[in-house]
């Protein structure tokens, strides 16, 4: 079987091209990375969580994260400026196209009740968001040594200009869309 990578670089660019007629080789979108970011609003009374949420995120990434801080202080929810509130990876090259292909043949198959993604995550450039209720989906964290379920955001970044190239993109790569 071939690996997401070299399928996007002999096959995928071709149909792309022949879609929507591009006359550069370097008008066909690609992917340039993928996102993940973990918001933690109980990090505010628990100091723990941050810790756990990160190993988690290095844990299904493949690389460690970086501790996101408030940027202000909001009283209503005892949050002070520079407080850790979140981690996030960002991948890109080899470690992105693996992360790609366990996502879309592993863990996606493995939501109860799946039947495709909301297409409506675009943000009108191309780039794509999708929300995961539960980061256990992913085949490296283990069950039983999780204290809490937590949701994550995923965020494909592409070089396609509007949101029909970039819905294209991520269809050919395998992203399983709801009709």
């Amino acid at each position: 079987m071939k690996r997401l990578k070299d399928q996007y670089a002999e096959d995928i660019t071709a149909q792309l091209q022949s879609k929507f007629e591009y006359s550069n080789v370097m008008e066909i979108p690609r992917l340039t990375k993928i996102s993940l970011n973990m918001g933690l609003g109980e990090a505010v009374s628990n100091g723990k969580v941050i810790e756990a949420a990160a190993n988690d995120l290095q844990l299904i990434a493949g690389q460690k994260p970086v501790v996101t801080r408030a940027r202000r202080s909001i009283a209503s929810f005892k949050l002070r400026e520079g407080m850790p509130i979140g981690a996030k990876v960002t991948l890109r090259g080899d470690r992105m196209w693996e992360f790609l292909e366990r996502l879309f043949n592993i863990a996606m198959p493995a939501i109860r009740d799946f039947r495709g993604v909301n297409p409506r995550g675009f943000d009108g450039r191309g780039n794509f968001t999708l929300g995961i209720k539960e980061h256990i989906i992913f085949p490296e964290i283990d069950y039983d040594k999780v204290d809490k379920i937590r949701g994550l955001n995923i965020t494909f970044v592409t070089t396609a200009k509007t949101d029909e190239e970039g819905r294209e993109l991520l269809t050919l790569l395998g992203m399983p869309f709801r009709k």
